[in-house]
């Protein structure tokens, strides 16, 4: 009796695979700007982070921007099939996309930045976040034109955590939001 209760107990308690996972793709209006990240490992991980937060768009700007072997180590294959594009000019693309009627949130620590917690995101609007490089952040001429800029509280001695961590959290904190508008 003992080891039928254990066996029924493992059998419940398996874990799910990427195929018999419950969870229901859903694709966000949000499209994430890459300013200067071209870390491969940070690029293919960004693509399974954009993946699993079913982001519309990845756009990568700047210059060396390489897409291959080093970076398909970390991106799982979904490089495949999340959409992305790549544009030298940051500037334009988050002027293009203002222009479209994106709103344009950068996630940067700034003086005058915002816990991401007291920003309000919903869906009558697409979201152009953009993200920058760990030595060099986002860019101030996009700073500039961001109409929000957010950070994540952070609470031990250091002042910033690894990019596509932070862009993982603040994603989470977003597509919550759009989901339950």
């Amino acid at each position: 009796m003992v080891v039928l209760i254990q066996i029924v107990f493992l059998i419940n308690c398996m874990q799910l695979t990427h195929y018999t996972s419950k969870f229901k793709p859903h694709t966000f209006p949000v499209t994430l700007i890459c300013d200067g990240i071209n870390n491969a490992p940070n690029i293919g991980s960004l693509f399974r982070t954009a993946d699993a937060f079913g982001v519309e768009k990845l756009i990568f700007c700047g210059n060396d921007m390489e897409i291959g072997r080093k970076s398909a180590k970390t991106s799982r294959a979904t490089e495949k099939y999340v959409p992305f594009e790549i544009n030298k000019d940051v500037l334009e693309v988050v002027s293009n996309l203002k222009s479209e009627g994106y709103k344009i949130i950068a996630l940067e620590i700034t003086e005058t930045s915002k816990p991401i917690n007291q920003i309000q995101f919903n869906t009558n609007q697409p979201i152009a976040l953009v993200i920058g490089a760990e030595n060099f952040g986002v860019s101030e001429a996009v700073l500039d034109i961001a109409e929000a800029i957010i950070h994540l509280n952070m609470y031990g001695q250091n002042s910033s955590m690894n990019v596509v961590q932070a862009t993982s959290i603040c994603l989470y904190e977003i597509t919550q939001q759009l989901i339950e508008n």
